[in-house]
């Protein structure tokens, strides 16, 4: 593995630890070989990643961020499921997505297995784009590494606030590192690019998901955005809020987000003229949270 994981510097938390022998030690608590839990077509991303035939999506077990929130908490936070694989393994778990129809593959939760998911892009060029599907707390020597290998950056933008960032996700440093992430991954990527399908090609999509009682954080996140966000970098706002993981523990944020607090944040979006999509209200129901049971994993 590159030196990036063995004194570990793979996320901004820069824990130092040696992945392959200290696994358990470092913040994500994971080795150095990606962990895969589920592997299959999805059609719940944006419609110009899902398109007609889905999205070869791959989530990955662990997470640098581990929101108390997290839809995906299971597998990121209690780690309850994953299978190690190799780097040979993991680009052939790739093509038989593409077989399926796949429109893209989609790693989602990628960040903390960045080294290992690029040597196993690096065997063998995929036909269809490649899609880093993230919390948005990356590492700029990670991006970089990345750089050439990612056709499609997918990236959460969650907090301005560095307090809430720090109270729900254990990063106050997270506002900074997202907008260094953002700026880094649409250098990387350029202006959108769409098939005659409409599905997306090449490019970034930055995601803010509405949080319940805090739609000043997403007015000045979509404020940022309006003002930092090269041409050609589309916004998706997302309204599928629904307590998971701890969130019991935080009665502030234990409620799906209401439809005035929806309206006004999606107002701002229009107001200031962002580009992209917009999550319906509707969305926020833990029926859209697929199965985590190694599902594609194995031939």
């Amino acid at each position: 593995m590159p030196d990036l994981i063995e004194s570990c510097r793979v996320c901004p938390r820069a824990c130092g630890v040696r992945r392959e022998a200290d696994k358990g030690n470092g913040f994500c608590r994971r080795g150095a070989e990606p962990e895969v839990a589920r592997a299959a077509l999805h059609f719940w991303e944006e419609p110009c990643i899902s398109g007609t035939r889905g999205s070869g999506t791959v989530f990955f077990t662990g997470c640098s961020l581990q929101c108390v929130y997290c839809q995906n908490y299971e597998i990121s936070a209690e780690h309850k499921i994953g299978k190690t694989v190799t780097a040979q393994e993991l680009s052939d778990l790739f093509f038989r997505l593409v077989e399926q129809g796949a429109h893209n593959i989609n790693l989602v939760n990628p960040t903390h297995f960045a080294p290992g998911i690029a040597e196993a892009l690096r065997l063998r060029p995929l036909p269809v784009p490649v899609v880093y599907n993230s919390g948005g707390y990356e590492s700029l020597e990670t991006l970089r590494m990345l750089d050439g290998l990612v056709d499609i950056y997918l990236p959460d933008f969650k907090y301005m606030d560095a307090e809430l960032a720090g109270r729900w996700s254990g990063a106050r440093d997270y506002p900074e590192r997202a907008k260094e992430t953002v700026l880094e991954m649409a250098r990387q990527t350029g202006p959108v690019v769409f098939d005659e399908d409409g599905i997306l090609q090449r490019g970034t999509i930055v995601r803010h998901l509405i949080l319940p009682g805090h739609t000043r954080n997403s007015i000045a996140v979509l404020d940022w955005l309006a003002e930092n966000l090269p041409a050609g970098v589309q916004v998706s706002l997302m309204a599928q809020y629904v307590p998971c993981g701890r969130a019991a523990e935080f009665p502030e944020i234990n409620r799906r987000i209401t439809r005035r607090e929806y309206e006004k944040v999606q107002q701002h979006l229009f107001l200031l003229g962002l580009d992209g999509y917009v999550q319906e209200l509707q969305s926020a129901k833990k029926d859209f949270i697929p199965p985590f049971n190694l599902e594609g994993v194995s031939p």
